[in-house]
Formats: structure tokens, C-alpha cells, sequence
């Protein structure tokens, strides 16, 4: 977050939407949903000012005056458009904030020209859409600024607080209060969605996860930092369904997602009642298929040699090797 924000410091810029008349407030491009306007700043900090859910301005000052001096050619803003669009949508928001800079008036200018250019409605919606998108990306990269920058041990100690409390207290596992896990998964999932779990922090988590073995005398913190590898694993992996594919539910694909977001004490019955070998209806083959080709996914899609693909390759490889157990116990 700190990177995004040096990186934002460079321009001020209010981003407006339409007067309702079909022109820019500020009259610059006629008939487009947003519009900006620049002003010159002296003010060190960068800052978010909000009238309304679409109506915001980003606040920074120039790095430093060369820089702030720089300013995209129209073959730079042209190629940055042609990226964006290019750009699958879950990797957007790693280019708006490499490029964040590149967000001047210059550049909402030749966008808005490059819409009206549009020969057909659908390529004009798709340009609308992407700089609506865009907006929304930098909003969130200067709100995140003007929060309070956690480390990643105090997100961690926050993950962790619900069982392990918030005095220096041995931890007792599996936790005395039944509803400790739950309050620890629900705080784990509202830091992902706030975007606090990054590799960053995942190499908090195998910091202490090392520390706590080269002790051997705190078992209990050992168990909670493997579960909260787990639920992080567990809600990385369960936001993206592939059971349903047109209309039709695929059996083994379906089991496999139950088992991704259940507890691990639970995989083991669920895969022997899910198996045919234990009367149920997926072909155990089949479903360490199924796990097989979500490692595939996680191998592709991921930063080579990450913190993130090497939990997620690992939790799944974890299922794979239940149902080999499994399996061998019915063989047995």
C-alpha cells in the first residue's frame, strides 16, 4: 500500500460524473458519464475527498517537481488505453496501480476522444465500463492510504485474537470456546476482502509458523497458525465455482468445493460418503481429478514460488492425500 501511494503522488484530480445534461460538469467532453478536472496542489499528503459514492477527488503532491513535470505522450496514453483493455479483469487493478500516474487529464481526455471514435454502441459501453472500472480501482488505492497501515503481525494478531486472547497467554488447543474458530475464520475473510493478505503477510504467518516449531513448547500457537494457513486457504480457493457449467452440476467438481471450504477433520467422512467405494455417487478417480486440475489452475494463475501458490498447492495436495487414504482404507 505504501508503494501505491508514493506512486500516487503526482497530480490532483477530481472525478466527476455527469451535470444529467449529457456534457462533462466541467465542460470539457461532451456526452460521457465522467469527467475530470486538474488542479495544482502544494499539500504533502495524499488524501481522498468524497461527496458521493461518484463523486470523488484524489488528492496528492508531486513527488518531486521534475516528475510532476512529465507527461504522457498520445502514443504512451493510446498503448496504456490498448493494456488496459487488453487486460484480464482480475489483474487490472495491478496495472492501475503501476500505472497510477498515468491517470492525468491528458489521459481521461484522449479516453473520452477515443469513445466518441467508437463505430459501434458496444465498443463505446465497453470504453465506458473500463474507465468507470478504473475510477473505482484508484478510489480504492487512496482510501487504503488514508487508513491506518497495519503490519502484517498486528492483521495477524487480529486473525489470531479470538482464540488466542489478547494477553501473552498459552493457547489451548483445539480451542475451549466452541465459536473461537468461527470468529477467526470471519475476521480472516473480512482482511481478505480488505486486501490485507498479501504475500506479505503470508510470510508473517510461515515466520512464526517456523518459530513456533524451533520452540516445540507452544503447540497450541503451532495448531492455530496451520488452521489460519487453511481457512486462508479455504476462502482464496472457494470464491471460484466450477461445479455448474451450463446448467449441468458436475459431481466430483461439486464434492471437491465442500470439502475445500470444510474443516480438514471433516474431509475424511465426507469423502468416504461422497466416494463410490463408500456408497456415494463421485468416482474417487474422479474426484482427485478434479483436485489435479485446481492445482493446474493455482500453478498458472499465481506468482511462481509465491507464499500464495505454495499454501494453496499444498491445502489441495492435503485433500489429494485424503482420498488417497481413503481409498486405501476401503481397499484395505
Amino acid at each position: 500500500m505504501a508503494t501505491m501511494a508514493a506512486a500516487a503522488a503526482s497530480a490532483f484530480c477530481s472525478i466527476r460524473s455527469s451535470n444529467g445534461n449529457g456534457h462533462w460538469a466541467s465542460g470539457y467532453v461532451p456526452t460521457r458519464p465522467w469527467a475530470l478536472r486538474i488542479h495544482s496542489i502544494a499539500e504533502p499528503n495524499l488524501r481522498m475527498c468524497s461527496e458521493t459514492r461518484s463523486n470523488f477527488c484524489i488528492c496528492a503532491a508531486a513527488a518531486d517537481s521534475t516528475q510532476a513535470s512529465q507527461s504522457s505522450s498520445g502514443e504512451e496514453i493510446d498503448r496504456l488505453i490498448d493494456k488496459l483493455q487488453s487486460t484480464d479483469s482480475r489483474l487490472l487493478p495491478q496495472i492501475v496501480a503501476e500505472n497510477v500516474l498515468a491517470f492525468d487529464s491528458k489521459f481521461w481526455l484522449r479516453l473520452a476522444t477515443r469513445t466518441d471514435l467508437c463505430k459501434s454502441e458496444d465498443d463505446k459501453v465497453d470504453l465506458e465500463e473500463l474507465a468507470s472500472n478504473i475510477m473505482q480501482l484508484v478510489e480504492r488505492i487512496v482510501q487504503k492510504t488514508e487508513e491506518k497501515i497495519e503490519t502484517s503481525t498486528d492483521v495477524l494478531m487480529a486473525i489470531l485474537e479470538p482464540v488466542a486472547g489478547s494477553k501473552n497467554e498459552e493457547i489451548v488447543w483445539p480451542p475451549r470456546d466452541p465459536d473461537a474458530l468461527q470468529r477467526v475464520r470471519k475476521e480472516l475473510m473480512h482482511r481478505e476482502s480488505s486486501g490485507y493478505l498479501d504475500d506479505g503477510f503470508l510470510a508473517e504467518v510461515n515466520a512464526q509458523l517456523r518459530q513456533a516449531k524451533k520452540d516445540a513448547d507452544k503447540p497450541g500457537l503451532l495448531a492455530l497458525l496451520q488452521k489460519v494457513l487453511q481457512l486462508y486457504a479455504a476462502t482464496f480457493l472457494a470464491k471460484t465455482s466450477y461445479a455448474k457449467r451450463d446448467g449441468v452440476v458436475d459431481e466430483a467438481e461439486e464434492l471437491l468445493e465442500n470439502i475445500i471450504s470444510a474443516d480438514s477433520e471433516a474431509w475424511d467422512g465426507m469423502i468416504r460418503s461422497g466416494v463410490d467405494l463408500g456408497g456415494g455417487p463421485v468416482k474417487s478417480v474422479d474426484l482427485r481429478k478434479m483436485a489435479k486440475k485446481r492445482i493446474e489452475r493455482i500453478l498458472l494463475r499465481t506468482e511462481g514460488g509465491s507464499y500464495k501458490q505454495r499454501i494453496l498447492v499444498e491445502y489441495l495436495k492435503e485433500i489429494e492425500r485424503s482420498v488417497d487414504m481413503v481409498v486405501a482404507a476401503f481397499s484395505s
